[in-house]
């Protein structure tokens, strides 16, 4: 996996995220992701699905391998369908806690993915991230959209934020959020 993670944001870096005002007051820092960063990744990535491998009586081996695999082929389809996207690690207190993937489109802010380590999660900082998030898509005239699995709790969060559900895909619901004051297409 050795450079894959090359590749810079088309339009914002890590930088200019310094004005997202619920993260900073959160205590939340953003970096771009690099390859020193694909053993965090992987691990976030296999502590958000281990749960989902339980009923299947594998050894622990056998599904971290399996959740390498799988971390592995989400992280090129990434890289493939969305190379312009900006991959970012989120810290907290110096240490990473997460990841936000965020296309930037013409018409559109695409949340790629959000994920936090379990410690982390119902600590407000989903809320907060994908609040200024919102904040930026919105400020710019556009709607933030995101893919979420039927199944995932994280929805409950998203429909909170005011996220509705514009396409079924199958196993995934894409879900979008509009600007004030304007009408969904």
């Amino acid at each position: 996996m050795t450079a894959i993670l090359r590749g810079k944001a088309e339009t914002v870096s890590a930088g200019s995220l310094s004005s997202w005002r619920r993260s900073r007051q959160a205590r939340l820092s953003f970096r771009p992701a690099g390859d020193q960063d694909l053993p965090f990744l992987s691990a976030l990535y296999a502590s958000s699905r281990w749960q989902e491998l339980e009923p299947t009586g594998w050894a622990e081996g056998q599904k971290q391998s399996f959740l390498a695999q799988q971390f592995a082929a989400q992280h090129y389809h990434y890289i493939k369908h969305y190379p312009g996207a900006e991959r970012l690690v989120i810290d907290h207190a110096g240490r990473p806690i997460g990841r936000l993937y965020v296309a930037r489109w013409q018409d559109e802010h695409r949340i790629v993915d959000v994920a936090f380590v379990p410690e982390a999660c119902g600590q407000g900082y989903g809320t907060a991230v994908l609040g200024d998030a919102l904040d930026e898509a919105f400020a710019a005239g556009k709607r933030a959209s995101i893919h979420v699995e039927k199944n995932n709790p994280a929805k409950r969060l998203y429909l909170r934020l005011g996220f509705t559900v514009v396409e079924d895909k199958g196993v995934y619901d894409l879900m979008a959020a509009f600007p004030p004051g304007s009408q969904p297409s």
